[in-house]
């Protein structure tokens, strides 16, 4: 008996029958489809994920603001719609990304997500005390750092260099929460020895994002505006974040964040719709 049929008594001889070649065929196509560029409605499906899972380092830092916010009193039933508008989006959120095939990575990385922020409700949805406030500070860093992955992923999977453009004008609502989030702490005494550091580094890259969106060769009239109006925004809460973490302090910090992350919110939503009309 020979090697091969020693090892697999049960195989045919290795003449192709028909059944066969098909089946190799249909191997070698599905090798080949893998190597394959993207189809433009994949791609465009991605455009929309990026967004939306981009999304999420935002609304971790946002959820973290609003119920530091609640912990401290501050506007007390519109820092509890606040809250409870992230919840739901962060609820909400992956609901559609999951009828979508993901690679097993991908996939991998949006489960990570869905964990961290399933983690982070369940701390918000507690009273704000001292102990549960840092608890879910830390929790929107999880949930931030798991986002983050899943769309870097998503964006190599694009495979189109302008899908950088939605990876960063979403990260500037990210920056602009977590901004305001660290203002809180510092407000509540609760701050980190890194915590000024850490809100200056933020302040300059999301100045140079600007910058960055704004030499970008993807641009529309709207787009234009809109980083127009972003960069006024911006110093209206640059001005905020200056002043001393009082009353009136976290009052400003509170509302000017919220009107920076309706910009940027809608210029993402902007280069996401630009970035669908280059790979349809």
């Amino acid at each position: 008996m020979s090697l091969s049929r020693s090892l697999f008594p049960f195989s045919r001889p290795c003449a192709l029958t028909a059944d066969r070649r098909t089946v190799l065929r249909a191997a070698a196509g599905l090798l080949l489809a893998q190597t394959l560029p993207l189809s433009a409605q994949a791609r465009v499906a991605i455009a929309t994920a990026i967004n939306r899972t981009a999304r999420y380092r935002a609304l971790s830092q946002r959820a973290a603001k609003a119920y530091g916010l609640l912990y401290l009193q501050v506007s007390p039933l519109r820092s509890r719609d606040v809250l409870e508008a992230a919840r739901k989006q962060i609820r909400a959120g992956l609901v559609d990304l999951d009828e979508q095939g993901w690679p097993p990575e991908v996939a991998r990385l949006l489960g990570e997500v869905r964990k961290a922020a399933g983690q982070l409700d369940a701390l918000l949805a507690q009273a704000p005390a001292r102990d549960t406030y840092l608890a879910a500070c830390r929790q929107s860093d999880v949930l931030l750092a798991a986002a983050d992955k899943a769309t870097q992923s998503l964006e190599q999977l694009a495979q189109a260099p302008s899908a950088k453009l939605v990876n960063v004008a979403g990260r500037q609502r990210m920056l602009s929460q977590r901004l305001a989030r660290d203002y809180g702490l510092m407000a509540a005494g609760l701050a980190g020895s890194g915590a000024r550091a850490q809100m200056a580094q933020d302040a300059s890259e999301f100045q140079s994002a600007l910058g960055q969106l704004g030499a970008a060769p993807i641009s529309t009239p709207a787009i234009r505006s809109a980083l127009e109006l972003g960069q006024a925004q911006w110093l209206f809460f640059e001005a905020a974040l200056k002043r001393q973490p009082d009353a009136r302090g976290q009052e400003e910090v509170a509302t000017t964040s919220e009107r920076l992350l309706e910009v940027m919110d809608n210029l993402t939503g902007l280069y996401e719709a630009a970035l669908r009309d280059v790979l349809g």
